[in-house]
């Protein structure tokens, strides 16, 4: 039975427990010795761990390891730049005589994938647009059984069992009530933007069943979700007999969402429910993130360094 949780992990403790493996990879240190450098996970988030001066008797048995193995290491918990880590001594994988729990390692969204998926879906079908609902719900029905496991990355924001949904769900509550405040926005199109701007995750991103990506596809990392969702895109409406400007607003929505050429997009966004879609991605990536962060904070304190948030330390309010 698992004992520790990551976000219970406190620096200087040692301990003997159970993870799961994110990602694995054996390097090189300055000293010109091998090291072990993995990312380790439950069900309450990641921790980075690493096992230093690898000998050549323990390449065998670290070789077998695959992301999404789970197991046991004994190690310490220490901090490196302000952000806790593990230094692992001892490492093996789970048996089943452990008696260990699957749901302890597998993060998850806050709900059920049917029911995100159904709210999506029922969205969708209330669109008066009758060409962008067409485009949406064929795109959603054929990829239904990988959207009820799929991760929105590999890892940060809403990398986890459902995280796709639970991302594009969030966005659409928001962008329903963007619609009542600025009314010359188009309902129809920024939704169906929503809905589809990530929809190329799901081709970009390599992923197992429980919501585990051991990292990119060849086409993801040739193109990338933003070129490989323009010509879904493109092909899909050229199908439906979708006219020219509809499919080129959609095409400009998923190529511009991320803004900055150093995030992908080649355009920023030149029509106002293009500028919306922006906006709701990335306040729903930075709340995640942000949520995240703070579940391991203590009121009145402040937590360790985010990466994707410029590496502030967040505060976590008292009341």
């Amino acid at each position: 039975m698992k004992q520790n949780y990551v976000l219970q992990l406190k620096a200087d403790m040692e301990f003997m427990d159970f993870f799961m493996v994110k990602t694995i990879a054996i390097r090189v240190g300055s000293n010109r010795k091998k090291y072990l450098d993995m990312t380790l996970a439950d069900c309450t988030g990641e921790i980075s761990a690493k096992k230093w001066d690898i000998s050549d008797e323990e390449l065998d048995g670290i070789n077998r390891i695959q992301v999404g193995d789970i197991i046991k290491v004994k190690a310490g918990v220490t901090e490196w730049k302000g952000t806790k880590q593990l230094r692992v001594t001892r490492i093996r994988h789970a048996n089943r005589d452990d008696g260990l729990v699957p749901a302890d390692f597998y993060k998850s969204a806050p709900e059920d994938s049917e029911s995100m998926y159904n709210y999506i879906v029922g969205k969708i079908r209330e669109f008066q647009d009758e060409e962008l609902k067409q485009l949406c719900l064929t795109i959603y029905e054929e990829n239904r059984e990988k959207l009820m496991y799929y991760p929105a990355a590999m890892s940060n924001h809403h990398a986890e069992y459902g995280g796709l949904l639970y991302h594009v769900k969030r966005m659409m509550m928001m962008g329903e009530q963007a619609c009542t405040v600025y009314t010359n926005l188009s309902k129809d199109l920024l939704l169906a933007g929503v809905v589809l701007h990530d929809i190329e995750k799901l081709n970009e991103i390599l992923s197992d069943t429980h919501g585990v990506s051991p990292g990119y596809s060849f086409e993801g990392q040739m193109l990338g979700h933003l070129v490989q969702g323009v010509t879904l895109i493109h092909d899909r409406c050229r199908e439906l007999g979708i006219g020219t400007e509809k499919t080129i607003l959609l095409e400009h929505m998923i190529l511009s969402h991320h803004y900055e050429p150093e995030f992908g997009s080649p355009r920023k966004p030149l029509f106002p429910e293009a500028e919306m879609l922006h906006y709701l991605d990335i306040v729903d990536a930075k709340m995640f993130d942000m949520e995240e962060s703070l579940s391991k904070v203590e009121p009145g304190e402040f937590g360790e360094r985010v990466w994707t948030l410029d590496n502030r330390k967040l505060y976590r309010r008292k009341f």
